[in-house]
C-alpha cells in the first residue's frame, strides 16, 4: 500500500517535513516548489508509515488502495509526475533532499536578537503564513488586523464551500488567532479607522496581506447591464461575505455563461448545478442556497478566447467536474482546432483530460435541453452583453481557422466574468496601476522603511494557498534581516497606547474571544439546520454574535 496526494493539496509542504523518505516533491528546495498544481508522493519510494497523512492540514493524502471512486485518478497522477525523474536528485545529498525532521523554513537570528512588534493587516493565508513564521521563529509580538469582523480572509470567503477539506486549512491559522503574543483587531480598517502613519508609529514594522479582490473587466459593451457581475462577487455572495448583499444575484435564468476556464470559473460553474442538498452539507451562505434551490439553472456555458492546451484550470478542478452526479458535460465542437487540440494531447497535457467527454456541435438557438450540462465553448470570446436594462444573452466570436467572427449569440440571462483579479490600492501605500500590486524588493515596499507586501498584493493573483507560505517566508526573511541590519523604525508609541487608539476610533471592534463568540453562534445554528455551520451574513450578525448577543441574530 502507498499514499497518494488528492485533490484538495494546498502545496504548503507540511508534509515533505514529516516524510521520512523524501518521497514527496516538489521540495521546497527544488526550482519547480510553488509553480506544479501540488505536490506528489513518489510510489516507489513510500513506505506507507502515513506521517503525511497525518500531517495534512486539508486532509488531501490517502492510501491509494483505499481511494473513493472520485479520487482514482490519483494514484496514476502522482506516479506520472516521477516518471521523468532520476533517484540521483532524491537521494540524501541530493539538490532536492528533505532532512527528515527538519522544518522546511527555517530561522537564524542573533541570540541577542530583540523582540519585535509588528502588525500584520489581513488574515487570509498569507497574512496568517507571516504570523505563523513570526511566532515560531522568533520573539515578535503580533498584531492581527482586518477589516471585516471576522477571520479567515480567502479560506472563509474564497474557498468554495464543497471544499471542506481546504477550509481545514484555516483550523491551522486558528491556533495562532489566541497566541499569548497575539492580538488581535477585527473590524479595524487601516484608512478608514487608523491612517497607516499611526500604525506605523506602534509597531516596529507593519505587513499588508489584503490580497487581490477587485476582478478584471472584459471591456465589451453591455458588460454593465443588469445579470452581468463579476465571479468574485459571486463567489462572495455563495460565501456570505457581509459586503455582498443577498439578492445581489439573480438564478431564474436556465443558462448562465461563464467567461473563462480557470479554476473560479469552474467553482462557479459547478456550484450552479451541483444538487443544492449536497451543498448544504458544507457551509454555503443560506441565501445562497434557497436562490439555488428556488432557481432555474439548468446549463452553464465556459467561454475560453484560447483552445483546451491553454485552459487555466487545473486537473484536480476538472477531475471534480467529471465526477458531479446527475451533470452531463459537453464540449462545442464549432471549432476545428479544439478537437484536434484534445486528440494530438499528451498524456500529462491538460486537454488529454477531455479526450472522454462528448463533443457536438451544440444548437445555441433555443432554450437549453433538459437536465444539467456544463458545455466547455474553446476558441471563442465574448464581444458585446446583449439586453436593453437587462442580460438577455451574449454576442461572442464563432472561431474557425481565420481567428473566427462575432456572428454567434448565446442566449442566457446572467454572465460571470472569470477573466482574473487584481489588487486595489492601498492607502498611504505606492501602487503599480499596471500590475495592480504594491512596488517591493523581496517584500519590502519601495521607499517605505519598516512596511511590507505578502500574497497577492505582492506577487499578483497566482497560486493557492500554499504558495503563500513561501511568499510569506520571503517578507518576513526580508524583515528580519532589515530588523538585524537596524534599518526599521523606532516605534513612538507601545502596545498599550495602540489599544487605546483603537477603543477611541471604533468601538465595534472584534478580538479574539469575540471571534470565538461567532464561532460557536454560527456552529449553533449550523446544528438547528443539521448543518456543520450557517455562516453570519452581515456586519451587524457577526458583531452581535462577538458581544455573545444570539437572540440578536435572525432564526
Amino acid at each position: 500500500m502507498t499514499y497518494a496526494i488528492t485533490q484538495t493539496c494546498c502545496s504548503d509542504a507540511t508534509c515533505v517535513s514529516v516524510c521520512p523518505v523524501n518521497c514527496i516533491h516538489p521540495t521546497p528546495e527544488e526550482p519547480d516548489f510553488g509553480r506544479t498544481e501540488m505536490l506528489y508522493i513518489d510510489p516507489k519510494s513510500c513506505i506507507d508509515c502515513g506521517a503525511c497523512a497525518d500531517a495534512c492540514p486539508v486532509e488531501a493524502v490517502f492510501p491509494v488502495d483505499s481511494l473513493p471512486a472520485a479520487q482514482q485518478e490519483y494514484g496514476p497522477l502522482n506516479a506520472a509526475y516521477f516518471a521523468d525523474r532520476g533517484d540521483a536528485e532524491k537521494a540524501p545529498g541530493g539538490p532536492n533532499f528533505h532532512v527528515w525532521g527538519e522544518p522546511v523554513f527555517t530561522r537564524s537570528l542573533p541570540s541577542d536578537f530583540a523582540p519585535l512588534r509588528v502588525a500584520v493587516v489581513g488574515t487570509g493565508p498569507a497574512g496568517m503564513y507571516a504570523a505563523e513564521d513570526l511566532l515560531l521563529h522568533t520573539s515578535a509580538e503580533v498584531t492581527l488586523i482586518d477589516r471585516l469582523p471576522v477571520a479567515g480572509g480567502l479560506i472563509r470567503y474564497g474557498v468554495a464551500p464543497d471544499h471542506l477539506s481546504t477550509k481545514k486549512a484555516g483550523d491551522t491559522f486558528a491556533r495562532f488567532h489566541t497566541h499569548p503574543r497575539v492580538r488581535m483587531h477585527l473590524g479595524l480598517e487601516v484608512g478608514r479607522d487608523i491612517t497607516p502613519e499611526e500604525l506605523g508609529a506602534h509597531h516596529d514594522a507593519v505587513i499588508y496581506a489584503v490580497g487581490a479582490s477587485a476582478g478584471r473587466r472584459l471591456g465589451i459593451p453591455g458588460e454593465d447591464l443588469t445579470g452581468s457581475i463579476c465571479a468574485t462577487t459571486f463567489v462572495s455572495w455563495y460565501n456570505a461575505h457581509p459586503e455582498i448583499a443577498p439578492d445581489a444575484v439573480d438564478l431564474s435564468a436556465e443558462r448562465v455563461v461563464v467567461v473563462g476556464t480557470g479554476n473560479v470559473a469552474l467553482d462557479a460553474a459547478r456550484i450552479l448545478v451541483s444538487d443544492p442538498d449536497a451543498l448544504a452539507a458544507g457551509d454555503i451562505a443560506g441565501h445562497a442556497l434557497d436562490a439555488l434551490r428556488a432557481g432555474s439553472v439548468r446549463e452553464v456555458v465556459l467561454l475560453g478566447r484560447r483552445g483546451p492546451e491553454d485552459a487555466a484550470y487545473t486537473r484536480s478542478e476538472l477531475l471534480a467536474l467529471k465526477h458531479l452526479d446527475g451533470v452531463d458535460l459537453v464540449v462545442d465542437d464549432h471549432d476545428p482546432r479544439t478537437g484536434a487540440a484534445i486528440d494530438a494531447a499528451g498524456p500529462g497535457d491538460r486537454a488529454a483530460l477531455l479526450r472522454d467527454v462528448p463533443r457536438e456541435a451544440v444548437d445555441w438557438s433555443g432554450p437549453p435541453r433538459q437536465g444539467r450540462r456544463i458545455v466547455f465553448r474553446f476558441h471563442s470570446a465574448p464581444v458585446e452583453a446583449l439586453g436593453d436594462t437587462g442580460l438577455s444573452g451574449v454576442r461572442v466570436t464563432d472561431g474557425g481557422t481565420d481567428g473566427g467572427t462575432d456572428g454567434r449569440e448565446i442566449p442566457a440571462g446572467l454572465l460571470l466574468r472569470a477573466v482574473g483579479q487584481r489588487g486595489l490600492p492601498v492607502t498611504g501605500l505606492p501602487f503599480d496601476e499596471a500590475t495592480g500590486t504594491v512596488p517591493h524588493e523581496g517584500g519590502r515596499v519601495t521607499g517605505r522603511p519598516g512596511t511590507y507586501v505578502v500574497g497577492w498584493i505582492k506577487r499578483g493573483p497566482s497560486g493557492g494557498i500554499g504558495a503563500n507560505r513561501t511568499c510569506a517566508a520571503e517578507t518576513v526573511g526580508t524583515l528580519l534581516d532589515d530588523a538585524v541590519g537596524g534599518q526599521l523604525p523606532a516605534p513612538h508609541h507601545g502596545a498599550k497606547a495602540f489599544q487605546r487608539l483603537v477603543r477611541r476610533r471604533n468601538r465595534r471592534v472584534v478580538d479574539a474571544r469575540g471571534l470565538a463568540e461567532i464561532d460557536r453562534a454560527e456552529r449553533a445554528l449550523g446544528l438547528r439546520d443539521g448543518r456543520p455551520r450557517v455562516k453570519l451574513a452581515t456586519v451587524p450578525e457577526l458583531v452581535a454574535a462577538a458581544r455573545g448577543s444570539r437572540r440578536r441574530i435572525p432564526g
